[in-house]
C-alpha cells in the first residue's frame, strides 16, 4: 500500500486483493503498487514513515484535547421562561463557537451529541480528534439577551 485505504491497509501494509481490484482501481490511482523485491524495502520504509506521522498527529490531537478541556465554551441561544431552547443546539454551532472561543479548527462532523441539546446549563460533548483521542468537553448553554 502507498497510501491508505479504508478498510484494506494503511502504507507499508501488503496485502492480497483481487488482480481486476488491484489493476483497475488501486494501481491506477496511485493507492499501491504490485510487490515485488525492490518493492519490499520499499514498503519498510513507507511502514516507518506511516508510523511517524501517527505518532506526531496524536501527539498533536493530544495537546488539542489538553487545551480544549481546560478551555469553557459557551453558546447562546433563544430560550424560554422554563429553560427550554427555541430549537436546538447544533454540531455546527459548537464548532463555531470552539473556533471563537478557544482557537481550535474543529470540524463539525468530528461533535458527537448523545441527544440533541435543547435546554439551558452545561452539557458534556465528546469531540473525535483522532483515533483514540476523544475528549468530552462542557459546554455552557446560557440565554440569548
Amino acid at each position: 500500500m502507498q497510501k491508505p485505504v479504508a478498510k484494506l491497509g494503511v502504507p507499508g501494509d501488503v496485502v492480497d486483493v483481487a488482480d481486476g481490484y488491484a489493476r483497475n482501481y488501486l494501481v491506477p490511482r496511485g493507492f499501491a503498487v504490485k510487490a515485488t523485491k525492490g518493492m519490499v524495502r520499499h514498503q519498510e520504509s513507507l511502514k516507518r514513515a506511516h508510523g511517524i506521522r501517527v505518532a506526531k498527529g496524536k501527539t498533536d490531537a493530544e495537546a488539542l484535547a489538553s487545551r480544549l478541556t481546560s478551555t469553557p465554551v459557551t453558546v447562546s441561544a433563544r430560550a424560554g421562561e422554563e429553560g427550554k431552547l427555541f430549537g436546538s443546539i447544533t454540531p455546527g454551532e459548537i464548532a463555531e463557537a470552539l473556533k471563537t472561543q478557544a482557537d481550535a479548527e474543529v470540524d463539525r462532523r468530528d461533535i458527537h451529541l448523545s441527544e440533541p441539546i435543547r435546554s439551558l446549563g452545561v452539557h458534556e460533548v465528546k469531540v473525535h480528534l483522532y483515533h483514540e483521542v476523544e475528549p468530552i468537553i462542557s459546554v455552557e448553554v446560557v440565554a440569548a439577551e
